[in-house]
């Protein structure tokens, strides 16, 4: 006979769909709209790929993995509710955006400048994403391993640099760029989901928030509605083609230099958004979640989609809202049938980016805002240093954008970035090009490693603290981390500063013996008060 949860009602039943998903539909239906144009618009502008590609095999290729991902997640939700008898909500899905990029600019790219082929480009895309998905899968065989050891600060912290710079910052810039739409959108954001007021009619402020933000932008002539590429654009598997980019691969083996890394952040992604739903009371399995990417990706590959996909950030947002797993199910319908039926361009004109980015920002503090609550006070130095080097990937990212910029408005003779002279004058004018290289090459592992190197410094735990330090070490050996790409085991550059850390960490301990876990001098904050308005003795 079975017993019912701790905690749990007698008779409790999961309902996927509650009142509180659409609110939620909004927010995650944008976010993986906005990647779907994004990846779109490069595919077709900048890497030649005609209609017939984009629309008619990338996008209902993506559309079948998303299918598969939402179908897998929701009935982990409606496991995970039966198991803790209370509601839970789903985690989010889709496809994974800085992977998307390096896939975009680091495997289909560069075939296409090197052979002007944009089919030999796509097909070397959906062999990439296949295989990309069986090494993702593959972290479940040592994921479960990871998250038990490392500690929390270190794996939210580093999601709290993407969400602060990426999910964060850049929407919030969308929105000042266009303020009359966004600041709109903006102020129904803060004041239904952030504030949590009431709106009239109990309206969903992440659906009104869009209703007002296309409304003016429609006003003011920012929006249109246009039914060009309205069409039917059924799935369908491209075996041949897939063989063909594997075969290609095969045959370019420097290109698993880009692959494997970004799978292995890939995979860690995963981890890390398991724990973040973990640590807003939902627990779910993070083998059976790296599968689920995995799989996913290898499907959506096969039919066409080049894309990983994966968790995403953000179920703490999802969770304050109320959310059950309506939300996910919902976007497995509507994307779909938008890829399928060609909306997805139409949806893109009407919808004007800064109506939408509130939405993200929101995630982005729900999640930063989540994470200061789930760890402990002391271990908010961890979570600040695991963010930072997403903030030196982002001035990486944001320089080569302002080069590209520069040659396409027709500067000549413009250094590339890295150029030695360069660096120096970016130097002299306080801009540490080469620290912020390093730091943003692999910056997702890297803010891993270094929060949990600062959170097990906080709590004694030397032994572990040198171990994520050798890790480091290790990664950035052979260019996992602070490489442009792997190679040969080498000692320079950041390893040895790796080296030279871990033997602090793990042989001064041992000199001190007993006397290594006392603390110094109290933190300022700590200190009892001095001076004017100090307690008389």
């Amino acid at each position: 006979m079975s017993q019912t949860p701790p905690g749990a009602s007698p008779g409790y039943s999961y309902k996927l769909f509650h009142r509180s998903d659409y609110s939620a539909f909004w927010a995650l239906f944008t976010d993986n709209l906005i990647n779907l144009l994004v990846l779109s618009g490069i595919c077709r502008f900048v890497f030649g790929m005609p209609d017939e590609i984009v629309f008619g095999r990338i996008l209902p290729g993506a559309a079948v993995a998303i299918v598969f991902g939402v179908v897998v997640y929701a009935w982990l939700a409606k496991r995970a509710a039966a198991r803790a008898g209370r509601d839970v909500t789903a985690l989010p899905y889709g496809i994974s955006t800085p992977v998307m990029f390096v896939y975009l600019f680091g495997v289909i790219g560069p075939i296409y400048w090197a052979t002007q082929d944009p089919l030999l480009a796509w097909q070397v895309g959906i062999g990439a994403g296949f295989i990309g998905g069986v090494v993702a899968a593959l972290g479940a065989v040592v994921g479960p391993m990871l998250k038990a050891v490392t500690p929390r600060a270190g794996m939210l912290g580093t999601l709290c640099g993407i969400a602060l710079v990426y999910i964060g910052a850049v929407p919030l810039a969308e929105v000042f760029e266009e303020p009359l739409v966004g600041f709109a959108s903006l102020a129904i954001i803060l004041w239904g989901l952030v504030g949590r007021f009431r709106l009239p009619f109990d309206m969903p402020a992440g659906l009104a928030a869009l209703i007002v933000g296309v409304a003016i932008a429609l006003l003011l002539g920012e929006a249109t509605i246009s039914v060009e590429g309205l069409g039917f654009h059924p799935p369908l598997p491209w075996l041949g083609d897939l063989v063909a980019g594997v075969q290609h691969l095969w045959a370019n083996p420097e290109l698993f230099l880009v692959l494997i890394p970004v799978q292995i952040y890939n995979f860690i992604e995963t981890m890390n958004n398991v724990e973040s739903a973990e640590a807003a009371g939902d627990r779910y399995p993070v083998a059976v979640c790296q599968v689920a990417d995995g799989t996913g990706t290898m499907v959506g590959a096969l039919f066409g989609s080049p894309f990983p996909t994966t968790a995403y950030i953000g179920h703490p947002a999802y969770k304050r809202m109320g959310a059950h797993a309506g939300y996910v199910v919902g976007v497995g319908v509507v994307i779909p049938l938008a890829a399928i039926f060609g909306l997805l361009a139409f949806l893109g004109d009407l919808m004007p980016v800064a109506a939408a980015a509130p939405v993200l920002v929101f995630v982005a503090l729900s999640l930063i805002a989540n994470t200061a609550q789930s760890v402990r006070p002391a271990h908010m130095a961890a979570v600040g240093f695991a963010m930072l080097p997403h903030v030196s990937d982002f001035l990486i990212t944001k320089w080569g954008s302002l080069m590209g910029a520069l040659g396409a408005s027709g500067v000549e003779g413009l250094p590339p970035l890295g150029d030695p002279t360069l660096t120096a004058a970016l130097l002299q004018q306080g801009a540490h090009y080469t620290g912020h290289l390093a730091l943003s090459q692999g910056a997702i592992l890297t803010g891993l490693v270094w929060g949990a190197i600062v959170a097990s410094l906080i709590d004694g735990n030397f032994k572990v603290a040198g171990g994520f330090t050798l890790a480091g070490a290790a990664m950035s050996s052979v260019g996992i981390i602070h490489g442009a790409a792997l190679h040969w085991p080498s000692l320079g550059g950041p390893t040895g500063g790796y080296l030279v850390a871990a033997a602090f960490f793990l042989i001064y301990p041992l000199v001190l013996g007993d006397r290594a876990a006392e603390t110094g001098d109290p933190a300022p904050e700590e200190a009892a008060p001095q001076g004017r308005g100090a307690s008389a003795e």
